[in-house]
């Protein structure tokens, strides 16, 4: 892959070395043409193209289908990765002593839709991480027959650990356990596929790792258990023949679509299609690669400065999210030291989060450490 070209999609590199992917991510060129393209058409031409531009979002979700290797009807466009949770939280059928299992340091939109269903009499247990970690055992010791669903990150917010999706989803099928990925930390990043990996739902917002706006998101249901949920914030487009406004007809889709319950943010997803179709054709395996060494790099470096490294490197374990402090030193003021020069990280827990897209290169790692050493 010549990253160097793909660089080039990105103007935010002439002024800033951007390491915060894992917040909200810059727009690549591609994006940028398309949201001006949309609304260049409706400012000329009202809703004369609709067609096209539905025909846009189809090739989108297209798109969507081959990045999780999924049939591209499984796949609803959604608003955040809080909307694809409170799908799944409030769809189920709960009955009272039900509990769920997720990890004890989640980001809260995959924290605090479970939490609000304990009036029902659902428990919300958490397993503890071990220096970032998540263990596979930890979570099965949590299981029980009364354990409905299993919810995790694919990769933690905080400490950038990445979780076996792969040990934890096996585990959930054998027992006949649901299970959720919030995949907002990985998506774009590293490669996902739900067809190899047992999962039951997945939800993720574009704003990061796939390089979208905010508000374009994806939402992922297995065929098999559309219609075990309780169907939740119903709307017109939500049914079979949603177009036919003259009769009342209430089939719901069959599939993701009805969830998609009326007017689109259609600006949102062409341009999450423009980015998702960069990314594609860089090759999901290829970006991943990228983000790796750079992330590796950027560790070697840190641990030569003094800086203590808190994410793990572990092969299966390192994702695009490094974590790390600078000891004796306040990691706010080091973050407000490295914008003043042109850098763009992140705080988290009490430590600086730095996380580099494919495009971001050595040279700009190497002018944070200088910030560091510094």
């Amino acid at each position: 892959m010549d990253w160097e070209s793909l660089r080039a999609e990105f103007p935010i590199t002439r002024r800033w070395a951007f390491f915060n992917h894992a917040a909200v991510a810059p727009l690549p060129l591609a994006a940028q043409r398309a949201l001006e393209a949309w609304a260049r058409d409706v400012t000329e031409n009202g809703n004369a193209h609709q067609a096209d531009w539905v025909r846009r979002i189809e090739h989108v979700r297209a798109l969507a289908g081959r990045l999780l290797n999924a049939d591209s009807l499984d796949v609803a466009f959604i608003k955040n990765t809080s909307e694809g949770v409170g799908i799944v939280a409030e769809g189920i059928r709960w009955r009272a002593g039900d509990n769920i299992v997720t990890a004890a340091e989640e980001y809260p939109a995959n924290v605090y839709p479970w939490m609000n269903l304990a009036e029902r009499g659902v428990e919300l247990r958490t397993v503890p991480l071990h220096a970032g970690r998540i263990r596979a055992d930890d979570i099965r010791d949590a299981l029980d027959g009364r354990t409905r669903l299993v919810t995790l990150s694919s990769v933690e917010y905080a400490t950038g650990f990445r979780n076996d999706l792969d040990t934890v989803g096996g585990m959930c099928r054998e027992r006949g356990i649901l299970f959720f990925v919030d995949a907002i930390q990985s998506l774009g990043a590293f490669p996902l596929d739900v067809r190899r990996t047992p999962i039951d739902f997945l939800t993720a917002d574009g704003h990061k790792w796939l390089l979208a706006p905010e508000g374009a998101g994806l939402f992922y249901i297995r065929r098999e258990l559309v219609e075990q949920l309780h169907a939740v914030d119903i709307g017109w487009n939500s049914v079979v023949n949603a177009l036919d406004f003259t009769r009342v007809d209430f089939r719901l889709k069959p599939h993701a679509g009805r969830y998609e319950s009326g007017a689109m943010n259609v600006c949102g997803i062409i341009a999450l299609g423009a980015s998702l179709d960069l990314l594609l054709q860089a090759g999901i395996p290829e970006v991943a690669q990228r983000i790796l060494e750079v992330t590796d790099y950027l560790c070697e470096k840190s641990a030569q400065a003094g800086c203590e490294v808190y994410s793990s490197r572990s092969h299966s374990e390192k994702s695009g999210i490094v974590s790390l402090s600078v000891p004796g030193q306040d990691s706010k003021a080091v973050s407000r030291r490295c914008k003043e020069a042109g850098i763009v990280v992140a705080v988290r827990q009490g430590r600086l989060r730095v996380s580099p897209h494919c495009y971001n290169t050595t040279a700009e790692i190497d002018r944070f450490i200088e910030v560091l050493r510094a």
